[in-house]
């Protein structure tokens, strides 16, 4: 199996969407840890409404520090934040470093409504990049061509 880390400053909304999206439909063929450079106190509610409506159940996760995963073997580390990108350790095994940069959903500001819509979108931008992932061979993939696969999969809107 392919090892995945997702990290992003927090672990409450991006790399908790993108860690639970993967693990339903990578199941078997990855293995995914998400984690955050600092911390939030909880995953965010809207991320759970957001996954709860594509039938993934993520109560009772809790945000993960980086504490003992930077001497984990990762094939590939994925950041879905630019501050993780700046902040992120060294891995032993040369995994590689993988920018998946987008907005945070949550800093949306409006009603609820406008907020959990603003999940949405970021979820759905997760599927399609885990998707175009899951589709490609990665189990066989050199790790030079998955890495420009996965560059490019990160610059999908």
């Amino acid at each position: 199996m392919v090892r995945i880390l997702i990290l992003c400053t927090g672990n409450s909304a991006r790399s908790q969407m993108a860690e639970a999206l993967l693990r339903r439909d990578g199941a078997g063929r990855v293995e995914v840890v998400s984690a955050g450079s600092r911390p939030a106190a909880a995953v965010h509610p809207l991320a759970i409404a957001a996954l709860a409506e594509v039938d993934i159940a993520w109560e009772g996760r809790v945000p993960r520090g980086m504490d003992g995963l930077e001497h984990v073997r990762w094939d590939v580390v994925i950041t879905v934040c630019d501050n993780a990108r700046e902040a992120c350790p060294y891995f032993p095994g040369q995994p590689l470093l993988v920018h998946w940069g987008m907005p945070d959903p949550a800093e949306a500001t409006g009603s609820a409504a406008e907020r959990l819509q603003v999940f949405r979108v970021a979820r759905e931008v997760l599927q399609r990049r885990i998707s175009a992932l899951l589709a490609l061979p990665i189990e066989r993939l050199d790790p030079a061509a998955l890495g420009e696969q996965l560059t490019a999969i990160g610059r999908m809107p």
